[in-house]
């Protein structure tokens, strides 16, 4: 449950399965990423109701919604991507296009009265890991990844 820099591209493992999509910056897209993500992870195999699938679907609401709060740029959506590992991790990634607005190392909890700004601080409580990407300009991609059981991995790989 840490922030991590980004492994290089030869040392990730191979990927078995993969979503992609592209979305206008508004909350009703952070939310329509959040269903389509799940729905995604259904159809590989993994229950909607399965603790896998309701963190994955956390993990991609909080990074979408600071995707549309933080990082928006009129016309420029945002991107969510989805994919299973070889060795059963499961690793969202949501790129905007505000490279210039760099996430802290460590969430920082907000003031007690404040009524949002915790968002990282969940995506730090539930993912096993997480980082930030910047680049190629002006792109930035945070993501978080996330451990199956070995049970739902197995699942995907022999429906």
């Amino acid at each position: 449950m840490h922030l991590d820099m980004e492994p290089r591209a030869e040392q990730l493992p191979a990927t078995v399965c993969a979503f992609r999509k592209r979305f206008a910056s508004t909350r009703r897209a952070a939310g329509l990423a959040r269903r389509l993500a799940q729905g995604q992870l259904a159809a590989w195999g993994i229950a909607p109701e399965s603790e896998a699938s309701r963190t994955a679907a956390l993990l991609v609401a909080e990074l979408a919604a600071n995707a549309v709060l933080h990082a928006y740029v009129s016309g420029r959506g945002f991107e969510v991507g989805v994919a299973l590992r070889e060795d059963g991790v499961l690793r969202i990634e949501v790129t905007d296009t505000r490279a210039d607005k760099a996430l802290p190392v460590v969430a920082s909890a907000p003031a007690a009265d404040c009524e949002s700004g915790r968002g990282l601080l969940l995506v730090q409580a539930f993912a096993d890991h997480w980082g930030t990407v910047e680049g190629p300009t002006p792109l930035k991609t945070v993501w978080a990844q996330l451990a199956l059981p070995e049970g739902e991995f197995i699942r995907v790989l022999r429906p």
